[in-house]
């Protein structure tokens, strides 16, 4: 059913993305945000990671990265792009902070 009018919401410019290919952050993104900072607030070793169409998606690569995720899990042909996008957010996060301690690897698990 989303097939027919998701598209149309794109472009009457109601939805920026189609929010099953790219996260939604300001929606489902703040609860995905909200969940990995109050787990890891009960659990400072929580494995936190998505899965599905968002996991090789490189713009929600970069939110998962800027949130902490840990893994992502996509198609494996999505993971070269996926690799890239990973590389291209840490670099930019290393930028904006200049993170002196090791960087976090944001993993991939092809077909998970």
């Amino acid at each position: 059913d989303a097939g027919v009018f998701i598209p149309k919401y794109v472009e009457r410019e109601f939805l920026p993305e189609d929010p099953f290919k790219t996260i939604d952050e300001d929606g489902v993104g703040w609860l995905v945000k909200y969940s990995a900072l109050n787990g890891r607030k009960a659990n400072p070793n929580l494995s936190l990671s998505v899965c599905g169409e968002h996991g090789g998606d490189p713009a929600s690569i970069k939110f998962f990265d800027s949130i902490g995720l840990d893994y992502v899990s996509c198609s494996p042909f999505r993971v070269p792009v996926a690799r890239l996008a990973k590389a291209q957010a840490a670099i930019g996060r290393r930028k904006k902070t200049l993170v002196t301690k090791k960087d976090r690897i944001l993993q991939f698990v092809p077909g998970a």
